[in-house]
């Protein structure tokens, strides 16, 4: 019984790793070259997907987005457009963070091109049926994670176009 009260009161201070992880590691002055998945996302909105096939960012460094190119083509052809390029990424994240890109050859990864799960879920909204929305409306209704809802969303979403298709 004793452990128990012990094991509750615990569980009520848990924290996210994401709240606390980044202050533990700048305090410890470990830093991490770490790519936030919003810059990827502004990336590809913002170059296109000609641009975007042949690139793939890799880091972001002291306001510098470092970015693989495919050919040394490309990358001549992205360093006089660098200027545009830059203005188009801080104008789509709206905020003005990025000073510089750096480009260099690299291996690009060959889903960087593709669309993403989030683009392709949204062609395939409408393919579902109005049945089919609101079913899994009500399936969601009662998640609270926002996160979570919109993980199992998109799940839900493309099983519901994949047996529709099959069918």
């Amino acid at each position: 019984m004793y452990q128990r009260r012990r094991l509750r009161k615990r569980q009520n201070n848990l924290l996210k790793m994401g709240d606390f992880l980044p202050k533990v590691l700048k305090k410890r002055k470990i830093l991490l070259d770490i790519l936030d998945q919003h810059i990827l996302d502004v990336w590809r909105r913002a170059v296109g997907p000609q641009i975007l096939a042949q690139t793939a960012p890799y880091k972001f460094k002291n306001n510098t987005l470092f970015v693989h190119v495919s050919t040394p083509g490309w990358m001549q052809q992205l360093r006089f457009m660098k200027q545009d390029i830059m203005d188009k990424v801080n104008t789509e994240s709206g905020k003005n963070n990025i000073h510089n890109i750096y480009f260099s050859i690299g291996d690009i990864p060959p889903s960087s091109g593709q669309p993403t799960d989030h683009q392709t879920t949204d062609l395939g909204h409408h393919l579902l049926k109005e049945r089919d929305k609101r079913l899994i409306r009500a399936n969601l209704s009662q998640i609270g994670d926002e996160g979570l809802k919109a993980i199992l969303k998109r799940v839900m979403t493309k099983e519901t176009i994949k047996r529709r298709l099959s069918d």
